[in-house]
């Protein structure tokens, strides 16, 4: 049986309470939406916060302090990091004059605290933190923009490396002339005083450097690079490595001259590079003791040079006949080094392919089949036990031979046959096609490919300078997984150094060679092995989200304004939140930056930081001082 009906008034009341809550429920939203969002002030009170201003000692890290908010930018995503009620700003004094070409990890006083044994002193030695510099490394007064590629193969500008000793230690040899407000180098060496172009043309008259079989080099105590300078016109791209050590900047002059470089020796530890990266190696008078040690220094070459590649050879021993009077050796002297070497070779399963005036070549073989065999009937070097032949940083050298990958034939090269170049660049590496990186299929390896392409286009259009031929020479990529970055910048008149960080997930650097281009392994909680004012861009992908709780932030972009030149350009692209955090520390820096979306529209969290550092100097009078 149906109950009472309710009075017309209950139903009413019962409406207007149900019509008042939500109407409360709504204005309440509003307003808390307006808040979370940042909304109208005249809605909410406005608050304030105290700032204050802390200048950090040059020497050494002595104070911690957040840095303080930016300007505000509309993500249009509204993506924000916390932050606390007290802004604190950072300064970044300047450093003196007398670290303007500081390298942290090959600085000459702790350099002396190690043995000079196999020159382990010269080797990579980085400062504590509690050494570390929280300031900003000057350029030298005067200093200039370098001249665009490729005049700057021929020309740097006096002040920006301002040492002449080259220009008297190697007068006779043709290697560099002062002239003015510049120096020019007129492409001569230690072993080809007639210039690099004609050297490099006898050494063509013995192995083949132009049908695309050749891409990658590298040069084992560069000078000032001209060999690796004037191989670039033959599409040949070549990673120079010298000490820092009595010749005075020469690896900051092959980089002013925009020719890919690094600081580096042949001591005690690997090269930081994978195995099976360089189709050829070359030593002019470069001084290295290949019969030494057990022949520790080949066998180094031998691991990094691809199967097939070659090992070339100039000055001493290489001609004793003609030049021992002239190196002021003796020929009995000589002809023992020279044996020496060619048993070391001999013992690596090299076959010596010419030897013509100065010049001799040795070839790797492109399988160790018959090396197997040879080996059982030799007493040294022993194959290596199973290992990661790749692992190169902070890793000892051993007087063992690295296995190259198995094969089923003699006529198959070990872990895979390369295409030549430039089919090279985008043919699916060896390495991705026979499944050896984990994780990487051909396609992926194609997509990212594509992607790298698409970012590009997006990046040229924030950044206009991108397209200007000459605006860029030295470009850093300091995260580079397949190398898609530096691939899409192909056709333009630039090199990228790829970095694979060792904390990456994936080691991908041979991946990076077998498209035949270079790059090094790197730790970036340390500084890089290179001059300040290096690269004219710098690329730094997820690189903070890397680096995450494993070091400063602030030590990371210390290192980056240290090695970016006046007027250098960075895009950097990561998780929101980390780029909030870096934009903070870069305006401390005095850097001009903006943060925009992302290429596929504001809801993606990654986004981009497009920063560039404005150009300064030292004082006159402090450069002045230092160079009297």
């Amino acid at each position: 049986m149906a109950g009472p009906k309710p009075s017309k008034p209950s139903i009413i009341r019962t409406n207007i309470y149900s019509l008042t809550l939500i109407l409360f429920l709504c204005i309440f939203s509003y307003l808390f939406g307006l808040w979370q969002h940042g909304g109208p002030t005249s809605l909410l009170p406005a608050t304030t916060s105290a700032t204050t201003v802390v200048d950090i000692a040059c020497s050494t890290a002595t104070a911690t302090a957040t840095a303080a908010a930016p300007k505000t930018i509309d993500f249009t995503a509204h993506h924000v990091a916390a932050t606390s009620s007290e802004a604190v700003i950072k300064t970044y004094p300047l450093c003196n004059i007398s670290y303007s070409e500081y390298t942290p990890c090959q600085d000459g006083k702790r350099s002396l605290k190690f043995s000079r044994r196999r020159l382990i002193y010269r080797e990579r030695h980085c400062p504590a933190k509690n050494e570390l510099l929280k300031c900003r490394v000057p350029a030298p007064y005067g200093y200039r923009n370098p001249f665009a590629w490729p005049t700057s193969r021929d020309l740097v500008w006096y002040a920006n490396v301002p040492h002449k000793e080259l220009t008297v230690e190697k007068a006779m040899q043709n290697w560099i002339r002062y002239e003015g407000d510049r120096f020019r180098f007129p492409g001569g060496g230690t072993m080809f005083p007639n210039g690099a172009d004609a050297y490099i043309d006898d050494i063509g008259k013995l192995i083949n450097l132009n049908d695309g079989s050749i891409r990658t080099a590298i040069d084992t105590g560069c000078g000032v690079a001209s060999w690796g300078a004037y191989l670039l016109s033959r599409n040949i791209i070549t990673m120079s490595f010298a000490p820092r050590d009595t010749h005075e900047a020469q690896v900051q002059f092959a980089l002013e001259r925009g020719v890919p470089a690094l600081i580096g020796v042949l001591a005690a530890e690997r090269l930081p590079y994978p195995s099976r990266a360089f189709d050829m190696a070359h030593c002019s008078r470069c001084l290295i003791p290949w019969n030494q040690f057990g022949g520790i220094y080949l066998i180094e070459v031998d691991r990094v040079l691809r199967p097939g590649g070659y090992w070339i050879l100039s000055g001493p021993p290489i001609n004793w006949k003609k030049h021992a009077r002239g190196w002021q050796r003796t020929k009995e002297d000589l002809n023992k080094e020279q044996t020496a070497i060619e048993n070391v070779a001999k013992s690596l399963c090299w076959e010596k392919i010419k030897e013509n005036g100065d010049i001799a070549i040795w070839q790797k073989p492109i399988n160790h089949l018959n090396c197997k065999t040879n080996q059982k009937l030799s007493q040294n070097p022993t194959f290596c036990p199973v290992q990661d032949p790749d692992k190169a940083w902070y890793t000892q050298m051993v007087t063992c031979l690295t296995r190259l990958p198995e094969v089923s034939s003699n006529r198959e090269t070990a872990g895979g046959e390369l295409a030549k170049w430039p089919q090279r660049l985008n043919a699916v590496p060896p390495r991705i096609s026979k499944g050896t990186v984990k994780g990487i299929t051909p396609e992926i390896f194609q997509q990212n490919s594509e992607l790298w392409k698409k970012r590009l286009s997006y990046y040229k259009t924030m950044n206009n300078q991108l397209g200007q031929s000459g605006r860029y020479r030295n470009i850093l990529d300091m995260n580079a997984h397949l190398g898609g970055f530096a691939a899409a910048l192909i056709d333009f008149p630039v090199w990228v150094m790829n970095v694979v960080p060792v904390e990456a997930k994936i080691n991908t650097l041979g991946v990076i060679y077998e498209r035949g281009l270079i790059g090094t392994y790197h730790n970036w909680c340390e500084a890089m092995s290179t001059y300040p004012r290096t690269y004219d861009l710098i690329h730094a992908d997820s690189v903070f989200s890397l680096y995450k709780d494993r070091c400063e932030s602030e030590d990371i972009l210390l290192e980056m304004d240290r090695i970016l030149r006046p007027e250098g350009g960075v895009i950097f692209r990561d998780d929101v939140d980390e780029l909030v955090k870096v934009k903070r520390i870069i305006d401390a820096l005095k850097w001009q930056s903006e943060i925009v979306d992302h290429e596929d529209g504001p809801l993606e969290r990654e986004k981009l930081l497009f920063a560039v550092k404005l150009y300064w100097t030292a004082p006159a009078e402090e450069t002045a001082s230092k160079s009297s």
